[in-house]
């Protein structure tokens, strides 16, 4: 049996790798991903970004002071999550005890994998190889006995690095850090900890657990107590695959018209299904999203019997709910998403009449699209009048 045989999985500066990977000029410069209006908020900052002041829910404005050089990019959480979707699909393939936590960090459980690899080291590098090599990401990964020191470690491991904190030394390595550290140290408990002399994870650990739950109250000082001792009960709680994929966009001029909303929903299709085929998905409900200009926001969906992934059908099923809809008010922000998603691989039946000819229409145009780009075939109805594609 391993002693450490949890790995915390934390990918680095997510939102913009995935960014500097569509846009490769990005990299080596300070780049945040976050609002660029006036009410605009930092959600992701590179880590040269970083040692200029800027940080996560920073306000942007607040961000380009500290950096001016600073280049934002807006967020594009549909392909965050699409790409999100391909990262936890490569976790799966170690170890069905994959753990998420959000879009970009996980826990695996890789006890299983003692007779295949000689140790969880070898196989967090394994993980890393494969995010490097399979997406162009980069990864940090923390190995120890349970999940909060695996969590620490990978703290402790960032920028693109590993650390395993093996069970002898995992009290040395714990009692050094910060009291703020732990889990459940917020600014009130951490002044409060301050106030009996405590400034690192060590000092807890010397107090009683009567006198922390004194001061702390009996759930936050026995919690706290077990936490500087290193004990963490919890195991990895395998979670499901992927939830949803969707696309959406804001106009900066607002949609008006069926023909227009048409033309738009027909693009999302499109984009729609290219983020489902490179994550291997498809999806049976269809979820319509429409914004109007007053910010009323309304959604519609529809799950079929069988999945689909390809733009024909979900345009046609996006075309169904806007006719549930119909809208009256001129549309700021439009948006598509599937769900109940399952692996493309699984067999679909064709429809009534369905040769499979748009089938192998679909697959080619995607072939094209993957090598050349989105922009290198689509529908006429979306070219602009003079527009030549290829």
């Amino acid at each position: 049996m391993w002693a450490e045989p949890i790995l915390h999985v934390d990918m680095d500066s997510f939102f913009v790798e995935v960014e500097r990977r569509r846009n490769p000029s990005l990299r080596g410069v300070p780049v945040a991903v976050g609002g660029v209006g006036p009410r605009g908020v930092i959600a992701s900052a590179s880590y040269e970004a970083r040692r200029n002041g800027v940080s996560s829910a920073q306000p942007t404005a607040m961000a380009l002071k500290s950096c001016p050089s600073l280049v934002v990019v807006p967020p594009d959480h549909g392909l965050y999550s699409e790409v999100s979707a391909q990262v936890f699909a490569i976790f799966r393939t170690f170890t069905p005890r994959v753990e998420g936590l959000s879009l970009d960090e996980a826990f695996l459980d890789v006890q299983g994998l003692r007779r295949h690899h000689p140790s969880p080291g070898v196989v967090a590098e394994e993980v890393r190889r494969r995010l490097r090599s399979g997406l162009g990401l980069p990864a940090s990964v923390g190995i120890a006995s349970n999940k909060m020191l695996a969590k620490l470690a990978s703290e402790a491991a960032k920028p693109d690095g590993l650390r395993h904190i093996p069970a002898s030394d995992q009290l040395e390595f714990l009692h050094a850090l910060p009291a703020s550290s732990l889990w459940g140290v917020g600014p009130a408990t951490l002044a409060s900890l301050q106030r009996l002399g405590v400034a690192t994870v060590g000092d807890i650990a010397g107090i009683p657990e009567q006198t922390l739950m004194r001061h702390l109250g009996p759930a936050s000082g026995r919690h706290l107590h077990e936490l500087a001792q290193g004990h963490d009960p919890r195991g990895v709680e395998a979670d499901t695959e992927a939830k949803s994929i969707s696309v959406e966009e804001t106009y900066s001029r607002d949609l008006e018209g069926r023909a227009v909303l048409e033309s738009s929903l027909l693009a999302h299709a499109q984009r729609l299904s290219g983020r489902l085929r490179r994550a291997g998905l498809a999806g049976r409900t269809i979820t319509l999203k429409v914004r109007f200009d007053d910010f009323r926001t309304v959604t519609r969906s529809h799950t079929a019997e069988r999945a689909c992934d390809g733009s024909r059908e979900i345009y046609r099923e996006a075309i169904a709910l806007l006719d549930h809809l119909e809208p009256e008010r001129p549309v700021r922000l439009l948006g598509l998403g599937a769900s109940m998603l399952e692996e493309r691989s699984t067999s679909r039946q064709l429809e009534l009449g369905d040769d499979g000819g748009w089938k192998r229409v679909e697959e080619a145009v995607a072939g094209i699209r993957e090598r050349f780009g989105d922009q290198a075939v689509g529908p006429a109805r979306l070219a602009r009048p003079g527009e030549e594609r290829g």
